[in-house]
């Protein structure tokens, strides 16, 4: 079972101290308050009492913490699946009781045999706040990001005497932030993303020691115990559709519990989050917390990564550089100087054309403060083909026709600009029993100078075609110009993408900047420049990878080309562009 395999990744040392602590307090406190709220993504009540344990917590910062138990019949496991083996562990002996569970349920600080509907929770909570805790616990974790390894130091001290000579230390790992499907997501507005997505908080995500607690003892006033542990995190739990473990969004919560009654141990003694920091143990240490781009519309190879870098060392960083590799591709060199203090986060733009395709990228730090260094991130960036329209207008008016399959309720579609403006949409369209398909045709004016992304949907997921009629989208200029032409061809979605670009006049245009022939080619392609200037050529194949570039200083170039593949290329001189079939 998959707890079993993160429980022998966690090597746990124990021993007592009775003289000195480093992070727990030895003053009398009240008790904590830890609600263990069992939930589920179709849940629908569930956003409802998040909103209630989501209060107490508010209410009582540093005093209540909320952790969300995924299981039972409303935790499925679609992506995000949550379920886990501890999740089934914590629920199961709330679970059996009779007339099994109803959700959203909870249980505060264990102090209950059953399991507490919503309405109830916040008078438990606070009837928990106003009591003496036997005992204080706190702690604190490194998280070394490069290896995913969490060190754990937990402090138990004791105040009074438990009532019991043994008691439980359980410390379990929690995550924040992941968006995913809820079932009446609105009903919480604080966690609602819009069409039934919601972001998920507190999402009980693995247990560091064993599942009801590791033993403790003596529990004697004045006894002070610490334990640390070393814990691998995992890159992704949850099986099937499991869910990345983020570790700018994971918290570590301590507890004490009493004594076995049953299965689980409880009542919960005392509660807490432990303080936690990122640091490699090294002097200079970079570390890429994360690379990304601006989510936009493309319709250029040109990509700016913004590349997030987290000093996790003991000094500060003056100077990196950086390697960028990616198949195919020459290594991009970046270098940057500036000050990054530890544990602060540095944004690096590194900028760099890329092929088009999903490829994977490289980022290297091969240099920091002037010595050799070696670290890497990978992801992957994907670059779509475009195609592109010329006009010598400032503004364009085009057709857009949407040929629905006979399922025309299943079908919706929108044009995007650059910035992911809609500037239309449609759909979705009538069902037609007596017909398979029927036309739709738009207009819309765009701006010369833009991106635009079309994309059509199916709710269904089988597209507008085939058995219940051969549907397609096309756009289309003024004069009938076709840009973009495609089937009904797809499963849930499909888009295509264009540029509107300034093209030359007539004039302008009956006047060739040059002149590039045989066409197709072998061995040489000659290219006669009019009005020659100088100039560079740029030659692309057609993933858009850059082969070659030339400097052109004369009215007649002769290009080599015996080394190139068969296949077609781009030769690019000042923006005007021609397709070259080379056959080799």
């Amino acid at each position: 079972m998959k707890k079993f395999t993160f429980l022998m990744l966690a090597v746990a040392a124990s021993f007592f101290n009775l003289y000195s602590q480093e992070y727990v307090s030895t003053e009398v406190s009240d008790r904590n308050v830890l609600i263990e709220e069992f939930t589920g993504r179709n849940c629908p009540n569930c956003p409802a009492g998040h909103i209630i344990s989501n209060g107490i917590t508010y209410d009582n910062p540093d005093r209540a913490w909320s952790i969300g138990i995924h299981s039972g019949y409303f935790a499925v496991t679609t992506y995000p699946n949550f379920n886990t083996d501890i999740s089934a562990i914590f629920t199961d002996p709330y679970d059996d009781v009779s007339g099994g569970l109803g959700y959203p349920a909870a249980v505060i600080n264990r102090s209950t045999e059953q399991a507490l509907g919503r309405g109830q929770w916040e008078a438990e909570a606070n009837a928990q706040l106003q009591q003496t805790a036997e005992c204080n616990v706190d702690g604190h974790v490194v998280i070394n990001p490069i290896t995913r390894t969490a060190t754990i130091t937990a402090e138990v001290y004791y105040t009074a005497n438990s009532a019991e000579t043994t008691n439980y230390l359980t410390i379990v790992m929690i995550q924040d932030s992941i968006a995913g499907q809820q079932a009446y997501a609105h009903t919480n507005p604080a966690q609602d993303l819009g069409d039934d997505m919601y972001c998920h908080m507190h999402v009980l995500r693995d247990v560091v020691t064993s599942s009801w607690g590791d033993e403790i003892t003596p529990t004697t006033e004045g006894s002070l115990i610490t334990k640390t542990y070393e814990y691998i995190i995992p890159d992704t739990i949850g099986n099937p559709n499991g869910v990345y473990v983020d570790i700018d969004n994971i918290h570590f919560i301590a507890f004490v519990t009493e004594k076995y009654q049953g299965m689980p141990t409880r009542p919960i003694l005392n509660v807490n989050k432990l303080s936690q920091e990122q640091s490699s143990g090294l002097a200079v240490s970079p570390f890429i917390a994360d690379v990304m781009i601006d989510e936009a519309i493309y319709c250029t190879n040109e990509r700016t990564f913004k590349t997030y870098v987290k000093n996790i060392g003991s000094e500060e960083l003056t100077s990196l550089k950086f390697e960028v590799e990616y198949e195919g591709g020459e290594t991009v060199e970046h270098s940057w100087t500036g000050n990054i203090v530890p544990d602060a986060t540095e944004r690096i733009d590194i900028t760099f054309d890329v092929p088009v395709g999903n490829n994977e990228y490289v980022f290297n730090i091969v240099e920091a403060n002037g010595e050799t260094h070696d670290y890497s991130k990978s992801i992957m960036q994907l670059c779509d083909e475009w195609a592109v329209y010329e006009t010598v207008a400032e503004e364009v008016n085009l057709t857009i026709e949407v040929l629905q399959d006979k399922y025309g309720n299943h079908t919706t579609w929108e044009l995007m600009s650059s910035d992911n403006t809609v500037l239309i949409s449609g759909g979705p369209y009538m069902y037609l029993p007596n017909a398979n398909t029927e036309l739709h045709t738009y207009n819309v004016d765009v701006n010369v100078g833009d991106c635009y992304k079309f994309v059509i949907y199916d709710s269904y997921g089988n597209g507008i075609c085939c058995e219940d009629g051969d549907g397609y989208y096309k756009i289309t200029d003024a004069d009938g110009n076709v840009i973009i032409d495609e089937l009904g061809q797809f499963t849930h979605e499909k888009y295509s993408i264009f540029s509107v670009i300034q093209g030359e006049s007539v004039q302008e245009m009956n006047t060739p900047l040059y002149n590039i022939y045989p066409n197709p080619a072998e061995d040489v392609v000659k290219l006669s420049v009019v009005n020659a200037k100088p100039s560079v050529l740029k030659i692309y194949n057609v993933v858009g990878m850059m082969v070659e570039e030339i400097e052109i200083n004369s009215e007649e170039v002769e290009i080599n080309v015996s080394d190139y593949n068969s296949g077609i290329y781009f030769f690019n001189v000042d923006g005007e562009v021609v397709k070259v079939i080379i056959e080799n």
